[in-house]
């Protein structure tokens, strides 16, 4: 396949662009010198027009196929991949491990990164296509919804995007295959904090007082009740309270106790059953209990929902690339969020992984993009454009 043989050339410099992101990990708006890298590269390329600040430190490259679209076709494709680290530090022996304590990039976002810079090389240097290829570097993906800031700026209207896709590396697919689904494919993910008052009191005398942890306690029982009991089985949703602080004494009843936690959902209606839920569940701890509760519920970002007709055409590309034996085109969904549901709410497209062979999990400080997947991943966007944008 020409595309795969001339990106294969460009392999070891796309690896060198991945090296050199890598060693130098940037969180989430932080992404400065990452953005300068991305926007000089695009440059050097020849792209028609590129432009900075997008989304506060997101870099938009626009690339003019041969001949301007024509016809009642798709004119205008956008390609995302995500800029930011992780505060992680570094497990890793390599040569370009992290020069940069407490930071990592634990989740492949130097991979993702280089891969569209290489399609845009080709991109630039062949435009075998009808109407323009834009390359989306989005920063803060990770917690901050960059996705979101870019939109804000106009990302969709500026540069006339009709479709947008998106492709995350996925650990434990083996190297040269793909997954996808149509419909739900990441989960929503949502912020709980609550915050319990009750009386203070001697523990051995807790008749005196109102016992906060108690309350706490069953505030979690409850919660997982919503789960098992009350949710449909067959539908998804995971109650997960990570934190849990009460108490300075072992023998003080306290005064307060505050938890944490998030709550992740497959399915908008699901979301909001949830959230119903927790609240009543919480008023009715608090008149049992006679504590104070007030949780605070803080949605962050959406479902992911992949597009059907461009999930199967995004399937088909993948195909294209890595032969049909490779293409998973019914993964199960995940439980993990991903703030490019934002973009998938705004224009029709989908979102696809690509093997990164037996590799730490994400976000695990031994865990590294594996540099054999680039050919492939690079290939994808190279192959998705030409086809979207047949000349």
């Amino acid at each position: 396949m020409p595309i795969v043989n001339r990106v294969a050339d460009l392999q070891p410099e796309i690896m060198g662009w991945r090296h050199d992101i890598h060693a130098h990990p940037e969180l989430q708006y932080d992404v400065h010198r990452t953005a300068g890298f991305v926007a000089d590269r695009l440059r050097e390329f020849g792209c028609d027009e590129v432009v900075t600040g997008i989304g506060r430190t997101g870099v938009v490259g626009v690339i003019k196929g041969k001949r301007p679209a024509s016809g009642g076709g798709v004119k205008v494709v956008g390609l995302r991949a995500d800029m930011d680290a992780l505060p992680i530090e570094e497990e890793n022996d390599l040569p370009y491990k992290s020069k940069t304590p407490g930071k990592m990039h634990a989740c492949g976002h130097d991979g993702h990164t280089a891969m569209l810079l290489g399609a845009a090389r080709y991109l630039a240097e062949t435009r075998n296509f009808a109407g323009d290829a834009v390359v989306i570097f989005q920063p803060a993906e990770e917690g901050g919804a960059g996705a979101a800031a870019m939109i804000r700026d106009g990302l969709m209207e500026r540069f006339k995007i009709e479709q947008v896709y998106g492709m995350h590396n996925g650990p434990g697919m083996d190297i040269g295959t793909f997954g996808i689904r149509p419909g739900s494919i990441m989960a929503s993910t949502d912020h709980i904090k609550i915050r319990i008052e009750g009386v203070g009191a001697h523990a051995a005398r807790p008749h005196t007082g109102i016992d906060p942890v108690l309350a706490g306690a069953q505030l979690i029982t409850a919660f997982q009740q919503i789960v098992s009991r009350n949710a449909d089985p067959v539908e998804s949703a995971v109650i997960s309270i990570c934190m849990f602080h009460a108490g300075t004494a072992m023998n003080v009843i306290p005064q307060t106790a505050e938890l944490e936690g998030t709550v992740r959902t497959l399915k908008a209606s699901m979301r909001d059953f949830v959230e119903k839920r927790m609240q009543e569940v919480a008023a009715g701890v608090a008149q049992l209990s006679g504590a104070k509760i007030d949780l605070r519920y803080t949605r962050g970002y959406p479902v992911l929902v992949n597009h059907n007709a461009e999930t199967d055409f995004a399937a088909r590309v993948a195909m294209d690339v890595a032969g049909a034996v490779n293409v998973n085109a019914d993964i199960p969904p995940m439980m993990g969020a991903e703030d490019f549901a934002y973009m998938l709410e705004k224009r029709p497209g989908a979102y696809i992984f690509i093997g990164n062979g037996n590799s730490a999990g994400l976000h695990n400080p031994a865990y590294n993009f594996n540099d054999d997947a680039i050919v492939y991943g690079t290939s994808y966007w190279i192959k998705l454009v030409e086809t979207t944008l047949a000349a």
